[in-house]
């Protein structure tokens, strides 16, 4: 039997073919892999980004509560100042009343 050139020719167009579908397959099969990559980068780096953020806010909050508390302090040691005051003048008219 003669193999026919024309034959010949349609199975290495097909196998050609064959090859290069495979190659898009896997090309595909690639960016897929890599759009994954950089989507899970992006998420990560979004993670990041709010996890610093929520720090930066805790260390303000922290920071603000911090003053309050000494405001508040000062306030209570600045009363009790006064009230000290007011008894030690109280004591000294008393003490010019009996004198």
């Amino acid at each position: 039997m003669k193999k026919n050139k024309n034959n010949k020719s349609e199975n290495k167009n097909k196998k050609r073919k064959k090859k290069n579908k495979n190659t898009n397959k896997n090309n595909n099969k690639k960016k897929k892999n890599k759009n994954k990559k950089s989507k899970k980068k992006k998420k990560k780096k979004k993670k990041k980004k709010k996890k610093k953020k929520r720090k930066k806010n805790k260390k303000e909050k922290k920071e603000e509560d911090q003053e309050e508390k000494k405001e508040k302090k000062n306030k209570n040691k600045n009363k009790k100042r006064k009230k000290k005051r007011a008894r030690s003048k109280e004591r000294r008219r008393s003490l010019y009343i009996f004198l």
